[in-house]
Order: structure tokens, then sequence, then C-alpha cells
């Protein structure tokens, strides 16, 4: 059901990186399909200078419906991805713990079917954000790609 085609509408996050990339960072597409054993492929495509870059990633279901895990092969980082809440057809508020060496993070996405979003989902975006410990200046709605990264309150 969370499968097809979703932009990231909405970021949180209190990692180090989002704090150096979050003036770049910009609404993109990810496109989540299943796989026969219940897992989810995850292709993600952001925008890297004037180009979109693609990852697929891997997310490995666990007993509790709606949580998946994930390991980075990159950094060796241990995610674990619950959905919060979803209609399927028009949001999805995906919550990640990361883990790995040096510490760990939080990040909560907002994922949208389309480019805009209502404003009470973005609402609850911030609120559930600020629920999970993170801050103002560490929740970003997304630019659209494209557009100036000038924040819209």
């Amino acid at each position: 059901q969370i499968t097809g085609r979703w932009y990231s509408i909405g970021l949180a996050s209190n990692s180090n990186w989002f704090k150096e990339k979050k003036h770049l960072m910009k609404m993109c597409t990810t496109v989540i399909s299943a796989t026969a054993d219940g897992n989810l492929e995850v292709t993600s495509t952001y925008p890297k200078g004037d180009q979109c870059e693609k990852r697929n990633s891997l997310y490995t279901k666990t007993e509790q419906p709606g949580r998946f895990s994930y390991t980075s092969p990159r950094w060796g980082s241990k995610h674990d991805i619950r959905v919060v809440e979803t209609n399927y057809e028009e949001y999805a508020l995906v919550a990640t713990q990361i883990s790995k060496s040096t510490g760990s993070s939080t990040m909560v996405l907002l994922y949208s079917r389309t480019k805009e979003l209502n404003p009470e989902r973005l609402e609850r975006f911030t609120q559930f954000s600020k629920e999970q410990g993170l801050m103002d200046e560490e929740i970003l709605i997304l630019p659209r790609t494209g557009e100036s990264s000038r924040r819209e309150r």
C-alpha cells in the first residue's frame, strides 16, 4: 500500500550532516516497491548540485507491522524505520532512528503523493518532529527543485 511514487516534502534531523547540508536540500522523489517477501525496495533521487542522484536501499521488514530495518553499506549505520502514520493515497510520516559507532540521531520524513500537501499535515509533521526531541532549526519543509530555498512559513 505504501508502494509507488512519493515526494519528500519535509525532513527533520538532528544529525550533523543535516546541519551542514540543510541549505542545499530540495524536494525529491522516492519510489517504493515491495519485494516478494514483504521487504521494501526504496529508490530515492535527491538533488546534488544540478543533477539528481539515485540511491537504492532495501528496507527489511521486522516482526512489527510498519517497522523496517536497514543498514547502510556505505556508513555502517543501522536504521530503525517506523511508518508512524499514513493514509496511503495522500501522505506518510516516517520516523527513523539511526545508530552508528559515533552516536545516534533521529530523522523524520514527510512524504506526499503530490508536491502540495495541506497545512494540517505539515503542522502534524512539525509537531511530531518536536515530540521526537527535534528543534525548530532542525525541521525543514523542503523547497521544490528549481525554487529558491527560502523557507516559507
